[in-house]
């Protein structure tokens, strides 16, 4: 009697973190270059606002600190937009893999979408233990809402880069659509005003976007005088959790056709 062959246990855990060990090395290469430059972007942006802003404003919407407030409002839209690139790319960026039977489409999203998260979670350590030197203002950061403001922005980015593999392979066209739409997001994010700070009626449009609230929590985590009432955490992350499950779902469906098209 022939006895089946069975897969190896945790096969998809070891895939996952092959792909992300993969994605490390094309990604980052053994060069401090790399590295450097993942943590440079975001610390030069938020610099780049800091001094842009002070030009205008004389006080930042809360706080004394322009680096300290868009850092607040910037670090969780950063999580949101690299992971969502990142997946959004996962099997055009991994297409010759996607031959191998062990190896998903689901599974490439994954591993990249972990492989960011780490990095950010680096990148956010530098830059907040680097304002804790540099900026005067006193930091008192609320880590669990800070952290939830993370998850939130995470789950958001995940699930919308794993529905747009989808997307992007039954509509290539919807690729130049998605850049042109997501152009706006910093500016209508709330990462350098507070909802509160806006006229009433674009309030009510604003809130509509589920960044505004999670810049709006990580801003409620730095200053403790802020109330926003508005931000509402489970809506961003109820969305990304339905957009991760429908893309998963297709994904499985349609194999075949993504990785071809993808």
């Amino acid at each position: 009697m022939v006895e089946s062959v069975r897969p190896p246990r945790f096969q998809a855990l070891r895939v996952i973190s092959a792909l992300m060990v993969r994605e490390m090395s094309t990604r980052y290469g053994r060069s401090f270059g790399g590295y450097f430059w993942a943590i440079a972007e975001p610390v030069a942006m938020i610099a780049l606002l800091s001094v842009a802003f002070s030009q205008f404003l004389r006080t930042p919407p809360l706080g004394s600190s322009f680096v300290l407030f868009y850092a607040s409002g910037y670090i969780p839209f950063s999580f949101y937009i690299t992971i969502n690139n990142m997946t959004s790319a996962a099997v055009s960026k991994n297409k010759p893999l996607m031959n191998f039977p062990m190896v998903s489409p689901m599974d490439a999203v994954l591993a990249r979408a972990a492989l960011q998260i780490l990095t950010m979670i680096v990148v956010s350590t530098v830059i907040l233990l680097g304002m804790t030197m540099f900026v005067e203002e006193q930091i008192k950061i609320s880590f669990p809402g800070f952290f939830s403001a993370i998850l939130a922005a995470s789950i958001l980015g995940l699930g919308g880069g794993a529905l747009n593999v989808v997307i992007f392979a039954f509509f290539p066209l919807y690729k130049i659509i998605w850049s042109i739409i997501t152009r706006p997001l910093f500016i209508v994010s709330g990462i350098f005003y507070t909802v509160e700070s806006m006229p009433t009626a674009l309030q009510e449009i604003l809130v509509l976007n589920p960044l505004v609230h999670v810049t709006g929590q990580s801003h409620k985590a730095f200053y403790t005088i802020y109330d926003g009432d508005f931000v509402f955490l489970a809506y961003p992350i109820a969305l990304g959790t339905f957009f991760l499950l429908l893309g998963g779902a297709l994904m499985l469906r349609h194999r075949s056709f993504i990785i071809d098209n993808g």
